[in-house]
């Protein structure tokens, strides 16, 4: 079963700073790959790797109240397979260091695992490893690496190399900047073009505050809004691609771009998707965010917005129709939404004690 998230949730970066700062104080070096997941480097032998994570482990749980799991290992991608290891297994307590398991438990590991489940390899290579008989992560480690980047990429080639046990993955390197999504399902249809707009008006404002936030500037945009696909009636979906004159984070125009798909949306469709995608991302010159308009001639609104937002929240302003959200009949599903622990004090699981 699949759980939706609320954005805030998963967006709360004070939660995630905690076990950060104390995986800073107890590993040489941390790398920070999402909000949930971290690489650390830790000094020693095998067994003092593996007392560190044991340490770790328990301090993270004792002072932030966060079960993690630890997996230890040479290469990045090892330790992702030793931390799924160490979460399906009881038997390693939470903490699996790949180089205490014997070769032959390695090999059955890496057997039953299907190549495209490996950090980096994904469905879309999945199936082209298959058609040159590489089936199992078994399969991929066995793989001669300069034949990989021959037939794929320098990146799958750093997997296998990885997989044999030779560092090369970054975890800058690792990430997908190839685009950023933002999309919903209604619970309420859509059925009005100011409806679609305001939507496209949230997610627009949603992709340009991302795009300020990693430092990087979109070169195009695609807004898309379609119905149900599980009703009798035929599916209904339209989209338009916009390429910007010069790749740019401003949100006006990520704005204006999504509402040129207004003149295509029908009165009265029940909507039941609407998205914005930015694509062709590259690093921006400077680390714009959502209130910095390098062409905007009125630079004063920024701060402005920035002040409101600060005292009466991210929701109490907005761009366009973006910020006027009461008057909604769409909303986002939430039958399936995760409990809002550092969000909401009502999702705030409560304890008795006797």
């Amino acid at each position: 079963m699949g759980e939706e998230s609320e954005a805030a949730e998963y967006a709360t970066q004070q939660q995630s700073a905690l076990p950060v700062e104390y995986l800073d104080r107890h590993s040489l070096a941390t790398e920070i790959y999402s909000i949930d997941e971290a690489f650390v480097s830790l000094p020693g032998s095998t067994t003092e790797q593996t007392a560190a994570g044991r340490q770790i482990r328990a301090g993270v749980r004792r002072n932030v109240g966060l079960p993690v799991c630890v997996g230890l290992a040479s290469t990045k991608t090892l330790a992702k397979l030793a931390n799924q290891w160490a979460k399906n297994n009881p038997q390693f307590q939470g903490v699996c260091h790949w180089d205490a398991a014997s070769p032959a438990d390695r090999e059955r590991l890496l057997r039953n695992l299907p190549a495209q489940k490996i950090w980096g390899v994904g469905r879309r290579n999945g199936p082209k490893l298959a058609g040159i008989g590489i089936h199992t992560a078994w399969d991929l480690r066995c793989a001669d690496p300069l034949k990989i980047r021959r037939r794929f990429s320098v990146v799958l080639m750093r997997t296998v190399l990885e997989l044999q046990g030779t560092p090369c993955i970054t975890v800058d390197e690792s990430r997908d900047h190839s685009q950023i999504l933002f999309s919903r399902s209604f619970v309420t249809p859509a059925t009005s073009v100011r409806d679609v707009g305001q939507a496209l008006s949230v997610y627009a404002q949603g992709a340009a505050v991302r795009l300020g936030k990693k430092g990087l500037v979109a070169g195009n945009l695609n807004a898309f809004a379609r119905t149900s696909s599980f009703v009798a009636e035929p599916m209904v979906s339209h989209s338009v691609d916009v390429a910007f004159p010069s790749p740019t984070s401003d949100p006006l125009e990520i704005l204006r771009a999504a509402q040129q798909l207004l003149p295509k949306i029908r009165e009265g469709t029940p909507y039941m998707r609407v998205g914005v995608v930015v694509r062709d991302l590259s690093p921006g010159g400077s680390q714009d965010t959502l209130m910095t308009f390098a062409d905007t001639p009125d630079r004063s609104l920024g701060p402005l917005m920035d002040a409101i937002a600060e005292r009466f929240g991210r929701k109490s302003i907005g761009l366009g129709n973006g910020g006027l959200r009461s008057g909604s009949q769409w909303a986002t599903r939430r039958e399936m939404l995760s409990p809002r622990y550092t969000t909401e004090w009502n999702d705030v699981p409560v304890v008795r004690a006797r």
